[in-house]
């Protein structure tokens, strides 16, 4: 039965037509920001993963950032450290020197001196953004952030490296333009004179030795810590890359598929425009039946 109140076959090419309409804009949506959930309402469960993946690796690329400082204050530190090195190495030259009975025991004292303003000034320059951990009290301990976690039960934390700043320090505090107390506190307080003995000069000896000693072991673990921060930043670098591509598999839209669907929503399109023209024009068809 043909009605003219009631044209079925445009109905139904009309919600056609609504139908592909929409997926086409859906898709077109797709491949234009590159994104198959885009918002909540698209996938909830899928947003929301990413949401907090996204969120999670913002902070973790933060406490990368964070670790790069980190690097910095340690490569300060054992900048300070190494040169320290050197200038009581060559202290320790210098009371060689002293052994020998025909040398001016003063004079070898004016070049000891000046060594060790400069371990004072070694001290003073290695600060690195107002930190300097060569001046430390003994008892201070600094830390390092080097990332960022999330526990199975939603609670985020950011983890720190620790490091004994004051265990080797080169000073305690510097007063005067002097360093005093520190690993380097005993070697600040050598003083020949005309009149020190070969036992004097020994004793001398064995505080430089063992100022060496514990300057190599600071050195040590600031290199170990050093290590362990480029570790740690190279393992965020790829703990960063694989959340991303994470996501990426759960949000991001199927490029070749979007444009296959694309391609395809546009001819039917088409041809529901086609149909439903076809379906309005059955309407007109009628009036033929009332011509004689």
């Amino acid at each position: 039965m043909t009605s003219i109140l009631t044209n079925t076959s445009a109905m139904s090419a009309l919600q056609t037509l609504r139908t592909i309409n929409s997926n086409l804009s859906t898709t077109q949506d797709r491949v234009s920001s590159g994104e198959k959930v885009g918002k909540a309402a698209d996938n909830v469960a899928y947003w929301s993963i990413s949401t907090t993946m996204n969120s999670d690796n913002k902070a973790l690329n933060a406490a990368t950032d964070a670790l790069g400082i980190g690097a910095a204050k340690v490569d300060t530190a054992y900048a300070a450290m190494d040169s320290a090195i050197d200038v009581v190495n060559e202290i320790k030259a210098k009371l060689t020197t002293a052994s020998e009975t025909s040398v001016d025991k003063d004079q070898v004292q004016l070049e000891i001196t000046k060594l060790q303003e400069q371990l004072t000034a070694i001290g003073q320059a290695a600060s690195f953004n107002g930190e300097n951990w060569a001046i430390q009290d003994s008892a201070s301990s600094t830390t390092v952030v080097d990332g960022f976690i999330r526990n199975s039960d939603g609670t985020v934390k950011v983890t720190t490296a620790t490091f004994n700043a004051g265990s080797y320090a080169l000073f305690d505090t510097i007063a005067d333009g002097v360093g005093s107390n520190g690993i380097l506190s005993a070697v600040m307080t050598i003083s020949l004179t005309s009149i020190s003995t070969q036992g004097d000069i020994d004793a001398f000896m064995t505080t430089v030795e063992s100022a060496l000693d514990t300057l190599t072991i600071g050195a040590a673990a600031l290199g170990a810590l050093s290590t362990r921060i480029d570790m740690q930043d190279e393992y965020s670098s790829k703990l960063s890359d694989a959340i991303e591509a994470g996501v990426s598999r759960l949000v991001d839209a199927d490029m070749e598929e979007e444009s296959a669907k694309l391609s395809a929503l546009q001819t039917q399109q088409q041809l529901a425009v086609q149909s439903l023209s076809i379906a309005n024009s059955s309407s007109e068809n009628i009036m033929t039946l009332f011509r004689g």
